[in-house]
């Protein structure tokens, strides 16, 4: 089949023939949108599970941090103080089952939080996950 041009400036050919092959194929855009609809959804699962991960390394940084300033700066009991200092902020998710450790030599108090990646469909795979985050902090003199 051979494209021409027509009387009113068109072109007319295989467009008009593709057009005029019936309802053959009606529906068939939403039959494959409805094959590919899983796949959708499972990339979109992959995808948001990767930004749980990455979201969790900067938790774990964050409350490693302020953990050792928090224990760094207190006059009594420093421990304590940089527990809850690293528990602070965390999402109830992250909080739930979250490893801090405190401590250091004499001259740097160090914090060590340990978290565990939340799954977002419990069941489905469980990545069992644990970011660490380490942070260090220079002790400050009580006089």
């Amino acid at each position: 089949m051979t494209t021409t041009r027509n009387s009113r400036g068109g072109i007319r050919g295989r467009i008009t023939a593709l057009r005029d092959r019936g309802d053959r194929d009606r529906g068939q855009t939403a039959v494959e949108f409805l094959g590919m609809t899983p796949f959708i959804i499972l990339i979109m699962l992959v995808l948001w599970e990767c930004a749980l991960i990455g979201y969790t390394f900067s938790l774990a940084g964050n409350a490693a941090d302020v953990g050792a300033r928090k224990g760094s700066g207190a006059e009594f009991a420093p421990g304590i103080a940089c527990r809850e200092g690293a528990m602070k902020d965390l999402p109830d998710a992250w909080a739930d089952k979250a490893v801090v450790r405190c401590g250091g030599g004499s001259g740097l108090y160090e914090a060590t939080v340990k978290l565990k990646v939340p799954v977002l469909v419990p069941g489905l795979f469980d990545l069992d996950t644990e970011i660490t985050g380490k942070a260090g902090s220079p002790r400050e003199d009580q006089w």
